[in-house]
């Protein structure tokens, strides 16, 4: 791992995730969506039919966070990250349309890291048990789609300096090979 974190700003080009290695830390700015397990069922049903998404999701990076409501004088409440294999079963057909990153928590299938390497995406790595620290990297927050999804619904999140870690790369690395392959050749 670099010691010195990258920032870079969402939404991203082909040009930052090309300098993206697993291992990687970087500070995350600017405006990203949200979804979880609900609204990627309804975004890829809609694809799926042949319908566009009510917002587009090109070079766009997606936390997999369903926050909790937002106390008095903030934008939102705890927001850590949903278990993102979850989403696995969705997340090619998003890259496929021009998703540039996601970020969650845990492992990856391997039909995903393949459409990142297909398509050029990133996966980040977020710290789960951070909800009420991360969401104080989140200065705006409004929903976008879906409001009966509560929780679920699709935000539009402006984001300042949010710590990451690249999870998988567009190049195939993986830091959930690699991380314990280094330590247990320690042994």
């Amino acid at each position: 791992m670099n010691s010195e974190p990258k920032k870079i700003v969402a939404p991203l080009n082909d040009i930052v995730l090309k300098n993206l290695n697993a291992g990687d830390t970087v500070l995350l700015s600017g405006v990203i969506i949200t979804g979880r397990d609900a609204a990627h069922k309804k975004m890829v049903d809609l694809i799926n039919s042949g319908n566009d998404l009510p917002f587009s999701i090109k070079g766009e990076v997606i936390y997999y966070v369903g926050p909790t409501p937002a106390p008095p004088g903030r934008p939102i409440g705890a927001a850590g990250p949903t278990t993102s294999y979850r989403m696995d079963q969705y997340a090619p057909v998003l890259i496929e349309r021009g998703l540039k990153g996601m970020i969650g928590k845990g492992r990856r299938s391997e039909e995903v890291k393949e459409a990142m390497k297909k398509w050029g995406a990133v996966y980040f790595a977020a710290i789960g048990g951070t909800g009420a620290l991360m969401s104080r990297c989140i200065k705006e927050a409004e929903v976008i789609a879906w409001e009966e999804l509560g929780p679920e619904a699709v935000r539009r999140l402006v984001v300042e300096d949010m710590p990451l870690i690249v999870a998988t790369d567009m190049y195939g690395g993986d830091l959930y090979v690699t991380g314990p392959e280094k330590f247990s050749s320690r042994e």
